[in-house]
C-alpha cells in the first residue's frame, strides 16, 4: 500500500499552493498531526496533514479495517489580519485526532468542539463539518482504499452550535445564508436563531 499522506500533501499544494508554515502536534498514543498553512489573498487556510493516515473506524465495529474506510482531512478557511487565528493550530489538530483518540468518524453535518476558543477571543470553540469537493478535490487512492475527502469547518458559536444541535446542519447553513453570514470572518458575531 501506497503511503497516503505525501499524496495528500500534494493534493493539498495543488489546490491551494505553497504552504508557507506548518506546525506538528502528537498526542499521546496517537499518530503526528501536522497543519499547513496557506495564504491567498487575504484568506488564510489551515489544512491538517496525518488525519487521513489510517481510515477512520465505526467505533462499534469488532476489528478496525487496516485499509478500507473514510479518510479525510480537515480545512479552515478564515480572513487573515483580523485575529490571531494561528493559534488555531493545536485546536485543529486536537480534531484532526478525535478519530484515532475518540473512534469518531467525521462526516459532513458533525459538529466538532473543542471546549475553549479556537483562538485567543474567538466567540467560537467548535466547527461544523461541511460537504467537501469544492475547495479541495477528493483524491482517489488505489483499490480497495477509499478516497481522501478534505473537509471544510465552519465555525460556530456555542448558539449556532446549540440550535444547530436541535434543527440540524443543513437549517444552520441555510440560516446562515439568508443572513448573508459571512463564515471566514474570525470574529463575526452569532446569526439570530429566532
Amino acid at each position: 500500500m501506497a503511503d497516503v499522506l505525501p499524496l495528500v500533501e500534494a493534493r493539498l499544494r495543488t489546490a491551494l499552493g505553497e504552504p508557507d508554515a506548518r506546525a506538528a502536534v502528537t498526542f499521546l498514543g496517537t499518530e503526528r498531526i501536522e497543519v499547513l498553512r496557506f495564504h491567498e489573498g487575504d484568506i488564510v487556510r489551515y489544512a491538517t496533514l496525518g488525519m487521513s493516515a489510517q481510515p477512520m473506524t465505526d467505533p462499534t465495529a469488532m476489528l478496525a479495517d487496516p485499509v478500507k474506510g473514510p479518510r479525510a482531512e480537515l480545512v479552515l478557511s478564515v480572513r487573515a489580519g483580523v485575529t490571531e487565528t494561528d493559534k488555531v493550530l493545536r485546536p485543529l489538530a486536537v480534531l484532526a485526532a478525535s478519530p484515532q483518540v475518540e473512534g469518531l468518524v467525521v462526516t459532513p453535518g458533525a459538529s466538532l468542539d473543542v471546549g475553549e476558543p479556537l483562538w485567543p477571543g474567538a466567540p467560537f470553540t467548535s466547527v461544523l463539518v461541511a460537504e467537501p469537493g469544492g475547495l479541495v478535490e477528493d483524491l482517489e487512492l488505489d483499490d480497495p482504499m477509499d478516497p481522501v475527502r478534505f473537509l471544510p469547518l465552519l465555525p460556530m458559536t456555542p448558539n449556532e452550535a446549540a440550535w444547530k444541535r436541535v434543527h440540524g446542519a443543513q437549517a444552520l447553513q441555510e440560516k446562515w445564508l439568508t443572513q448573508g453570514t459571512d463564515l471566514r470572518d474570525p470574529s463575526r458575531r452569532s446569526v439570530p436563531l429566532e
